[in-house]
């Protein structure tokens, strides 16, 4: 005999999968390039004229499992209360994707290509259409917006360390953007 409180528990669960599988996607990615970048770290890396801004390597990880946690959770407020892509979150789902991408690509071009200026054009790029995210999901989910926000700041923060690394390893930057001539 199936309880009658059957349908409304599998409507909790595959809303539950839905919110899981949409933060899984920022943190598989995240995760994927850090794997990409780990090699770099010990080696190219710690030869670069940091600014004193940078933070210690060990917070990197907990920020971008928060930051992602709260981004792909905005995207589910955004596919959900926005009709996916057939409804209002077409536009922001859009932009969603396109910022993951930009975001996904930085890590080969900074640590693997060692393109220090091009690593912080995709950045600048990248917070760009970041801020577009935000503000299109705020059009569509007020809370969405709102997660937005600590990953913007954290993304405006990013470009500017990235900038400021290129700035300091001038000779580093040249070497590498000469080699790809």
């Amino acid at each position: 005999m199936i309880p009658q409180f059957a349908p409304a528990k599998f409507k909790m669960n595959a809303e539950f999968l839905k919110i899981a599988a949409a933060i899984a996607l920022p943190q598989v990615g995240g995760l994927l390039t850090a794997l990409l970048a780990l090699p770099e770290l010990m080696g190219w890396y710690q030869r670069l004229n940091f600014p004193p801004i940078t933070p210690p390597n060990w917070v990197f990880p907990p920020v971008w499992t928060a930051l992602n946690t709260a981004l792909g959770y905005a995207s589910y407020l955004v596919w959900s209360t926005g009709g996916g892509f057939a409804g209002t979150g077409r536009l922001p789902l859009a932009l969603y994707g396109t910022q993951l991408a930009l975001n996904w690509a930085w890590t080969p071009v900074f640590f693997k290509l060692h393109k220090l200026r091009w690593s912080f054009l995709v950045s600048l790029v990248h917070t760009a259409v970041v801020y577009a995210t935000g503000y299109a999901f705020f059009n569509v989910n007020k809370m969405a917006g709102y997660l937005i926000f600590p990953y913007f700041a954290w993304c405006t923060f990013a470009t500017l360390l990235n900038f400021e690394i290129y700035r300091r390893n001038p000779q580093e930057a040249a070497a590498r953007e000469e080699s790809s001539e």
